[in-house]
């Protein structure tokens, strides 16, 4: 993979720093749905009759639905960032989401509109779902290609800064404002503001539409196909990368599996446990998470350039293998309730993703050709994310609920990583294979 030559040049820092920005927003948008779903929305969505363990798996469902729209997002945005460019699928995905997660924050309560009040929270997370789904394909191939060849793996991470800086900022906003009112305003009618100012979303969305060009291997590609030097574009990228790539789908959504359980359980299910069966306060469980997602940032950036450096693939494995055996760490050290305790927990979890976060924008772009790679790196990422990041919390609660234990846990979260290790380890070696076979 490789930029090709072109009359412009744009500036890969103000692309690279757009696109996590841009990102950075999204994920605030996505996990502040998070946060809500383990503190507000069990009590203000569903009957206040049931147990607070049906409410809670309740809650959680309606967080899952978001992931399973995922794959969906990818496949749409996918399509359309292959065939009419990278920009204008990250420009529609930044607004959906935007609108979307601004319209939650209007919803009425169950006591105000009983059974529809649930149903529309399940739509708009659907739509959150489907803008995420698409967001994280445009905003990595913007960065990584407009990067030098040789650097793709640094730009690369910049977009996936978003994820730890867009759990700050959520939690951040969620603390700031509860800390400001009485507790019954903030679960009345203060919840909602974090929600509405996601409309700012909508303006980063028009920057990226008039402030910035396409990426220019797209572009080089267009010439290419204007110029009949390489065949007619496919009419549908996700058929052609499906029929053409299958293996590189299946295998690329198996090595994000381990990422996206164990970051989920980390920063949603957590502090659901860590409030409701620890007993620890809102505030040290928010706070642990937050410390994380500050370490986590400069850890991820340090990691993508270590790949341009020594390969994406070995981190990506030493990732997958060290978070396993921090897992069975991870709750023990929370169960201390100690602060310094849970800090060092959350945090060290965090770092040990960076591992595998970091590289994996430029990792999954390398599987494909630029003409269905939009398609298929974000298939992969979000088939990965439904089995893993969806089903974490609810599995988590279920799993805590049957053997009374952490350790069963730790136990999912190890089997996770043994699946992204193994898939990684296919990917290495279907690369190999092929660099030799062109040799």
């Amino acid at each position: 993979m490789s930029v090709q030559s072109s009359a412009r040049t744009p500036s890969i820092v103000k692309v690279a720093l757009t696109a996590s920005a841009g990102a950075t927003i999204e994920w605030y948008d996505f996990f502040l749905y998070g946060t809500a779903a383990a503190l507000i929305f069990p009590k203000l969505f569903f009957p206040s009759d049931i147990a607070p363990f049906v409410a809670q798996m309740a809650a959680f469902s309606t967080f899952a639905v978001g992931f399973v729209a995922r794959p969906f997002g990818g496949a749409l945005f996918g399509h359309f960032g292959d065939v009419f460019g990278r920009k204008r699928a990250l420009v529609t995905a930044l607004v959906l989401m935007g609108a979307a997660t601004a319209a939650i924050g209007l919803l009425p309560s169950y006591a105000t509109a009983g059974g529809l009040a649930p149903i529309l929270l399940v739509l708009l997370r659907f739509a959150q779902g489907l803008a995420v789904g698409g967001q994280w394909g445009g905003a990595a191939l913007m960065a990584i290609e407009n990067a030098p060849p040789n650097r793709q793996g640094f730009y690369g991470s910049f977009v996936q800064i978003g994820v730890p800086l867009g759990v700050l900022l959520a939690n951040v906003i969620f603390l700031v404002i509860g800390a400001q009112m009485a507790p019954a305003a903030f679960q009345a009618w203060g919840w909602r503001i974090p929600f509405l100012l996601s409309l700012i979303l909508v303006g980063v969305g028009l920057y990226v539409q008039f402030n910035l060009e396409e990426s220019l291997e797209f572009e080089a590609a267009e010439a290419r196909h204007a110029a009949a030097e390489i065949p007619p574009k496919p009419k549908s990228p996700i058929l052609s990368v499906l029929a053409s790539h299958p293996s590189e789908i299946f295998l690329a959504g198996g090595a994000f599996v381990a990422n996206n359980t164990c970051f989920y359980v980390a920063i949603t299910y957590v502090v659901a446990y860590g409030t409701a069966t620890l007993h620890l306060t809102k505030t040290l469980m928010l706070g642990a998470v937050m410390v994380g997602s500050v370490v986590m940032t400069p850890v991820l950036i340090a990691c993508g350039w270590i790949s341009d450096h020594w390969g994406r693939r070995p981190l990506f494995m030493a990732g997958a293998a060290l978070t396993g055996l921090w897992a069975f760490a991870f709750f023990p050290l929370i169960e201390t309730g100690a602060p310094s305790l849970v800090v060092l927990s959350v945090s060290a979890e965090l770092v040990l993703l960076s591992l595998m976060y970091g590289p994996q924008a430029a990792l999954f772009a390398e599987l494909f050709p630029v003409e269905v790679r939009y398609s298929g790196a974000s298939l992969g990422y979000q088939l990965g994310s439904v089995v893993g990041g969806g089903l974490a919390p609810i599995i988590a609660t279920a799993l805590f609920a049957h053997f009374k234990s952490s350790r069963a846990i730790a136990v999912y979260l190890a089997a996770m990583c043994v699946i992204s290790l193994v898939s990684t380890m296919a990917l290495s070696l279907r690369a190999r294979r092929a660099a030799q076979a062109a040799a």
